[in-house]
């Protein structure tokens, strides 16, 4: 697990990007708890952290693309699903469990 960002800095309903292991993460923070999953769309790139956030769902800002915040599976469309990390909560920080080849290979 590594270190991505403060509590405080991923307000409830939005997410926030960090840089976990190199890798740029979509950090969400929802009523149904934290995830973290790839800041890109798969679709066309739209950056993740910026969508509309729902109980466990992101949807892209550029095209309206819908993504399951838990599993990544894309929702209601053909798109390719999004990886997905484990999440921990340590007092006030949020560690995210990205592999160190997953990282590399960004």
């Amino acid at each position: 697990m590594t270190r991505a960002c403060s509590l405080h800095e991923v307000p409830l309903g939005e997410g926030r990007n960090a840089r976990v292991a190199d890798k740029l993460v979509a950090i969400f923070n929802t009523t149904e708890g934290w995830f973290a999953v790839q800041s890109r769309c798969p679709h066309r790139g739209g950056p993740l952290a910026d969508g509309i956030v729902g109980e466990r769902s992101v949807t892209c800002p550029l095209h309206n693309f819908r993504f399951d915040l838990a599993d990544g599976d894309a929702i209601g469309q053909t798109c390719p699903g999004l990886e997905t990390w484990p999440v921990e909560i340590r007092g006030e920080e949020i560690f995210v469990d990205v592999p160190v080849a997953a990282a590399a290979a960004a």
